[in-house]
């Protein structure tokens, strides 16, 4: 007998396209367990796409209906970057429903995707992250805050607080430009933050659990040229100069444990599931911090996630049927 798996992909959100990559991978992975039968679905316009013709819904009972075929969907992969899959909101959905799905559930997710609550998290965890101002509203007051923390750092990102790592950011380094900065970065979301700009190499960890055991890999690194933001271009680009190697150099023993401790802190205390790739700035002047939480991370051929996974021994096609069974158990 067959398990049905429902691989839903897109969003519409500004990460949708990098969520089809993905989804290609993440669908040639589901598909070497054999008894895997795997339906992929497209959400746009509202709607979910099984291709260009046909349009599935879930009916009364939660069965999945695509033209002529309806099956009982065992578990669902919400491969989803950004809204509304990291947001939180296809989790909540699948919840009412009683339906299975791997990764993250809908608070984990909602809390991780906004900056500002994945900072007071961490915070209150007393894990090191960058130092940070919060902007939840246009007005003079909130002018105030932003323009005596620029005079304090003079160098800072301005970042829309729910969206992609990359959507909605801007390097101020010119006080004239920094509340300009702001009322853009609100047009991608309700909320801003602001954060001292810190001079760092870029590190990730994959955080995945197999097994019964959480596993945290040692940290990758992500080499920017000529130090610079790693926009959301330059991270996906073709064309991109970015180097990424799971063997980075210069790291002693005791900053491997420690970002990997603090990443396993910040699993555990934001109550994720199943997979993160947990992002960490190395820093001479301020050390060790958490930069971001990814709650379902890219799986494109140039991610992170699965190259760390292997580097650790484990690999994607294992990794995936683990975590499907696991959900399915564990909602009978």
């Amino acid at each position: 007998m067959s398990t049905n798996i429902l691989l839903l992909c897109g969003g519409d959100g500004s990460e949708h396209d990098i969520s089809l990559l993905s989804a290609k991978f993440i669908k040639e992975q589901l598909e070497k367990t054999a008894d895997f039968k795997v339906v992929q679905a497209i959400i746009h316009n509202h709607q979910f796409l099984v291709d260009e013709n046909i349009t599935g819904f879930f009916d009364a009972v939660g069965d999945f209906v695509y033209g002529e075929n309806k099956i009982k969907v065992d578990c669902v992969v919400p491969c989803i970057h950004g809204i509304p899959g990291e947001t939180g909101d296809i989790q909540s959905f699948l919840n009412i429903r009683n339906i299975p799905f791997i990764g993250c559930d809908a608070e984990a997710s909602r809390y991780c995707f906004n900056k500002i609550t994945t900072k007071l998290y961490l915070d209150a965890f007393g894990i090191p992250n960058t130092p940070y101002a919060m902007i939840p509203l246009q007005n003079d007051q909130y002018k105030k805050v932003a323009l005596d923390f620029f005079d304090k750092y003079q160098d800072i990102y301005v970042k829309a607080a729910s969206q992609g790592s990359s959507v909605g950011c801007y390097h101020v380094t010119n006080r004239d430009d920094v509340w300009d900065s702001i009322v853009e970065a609100f047009t991608f979301s309700s909320e801003v933050i602001i954060e001292k700009n810190i001079i760092h190499r870029e590190l990730e960890v994959a955080a995945y659990q197999m097994d019964g055991e959480l596993k945290i890999t040692k940290p990758g690194e992500i080499i920017i040229p000529d130090n610079l933001f790693y926009t959301f271009e330059e991270k996906y680009s073709k064309d991109s100069g970015t180097i990424t190697t799971v063997t980075p150099d210069n790291l002693t023993d005791d900053e491997i444990e420690t970002i990997r401790a603090l990443a396993r802190r910040a699993f555990i205390g934001l109550k994720l599931r199943d997979l993160s790739r947990i992002d960490f700035f190395l820093s001479k002047d301020d050390g060790i911090l958490i930069n971001e939480i990814n709650t379902f991370p890219g799986a494109t051929p140039i991610s992170m996630f699965p190259k760390m996974l292997a580097h650790n021994g484990d690999n994607m096609a294992d990794f995936l049927k683990k975590a499907v069974l696991k959900a399915i158990n564990e909602k009978k």
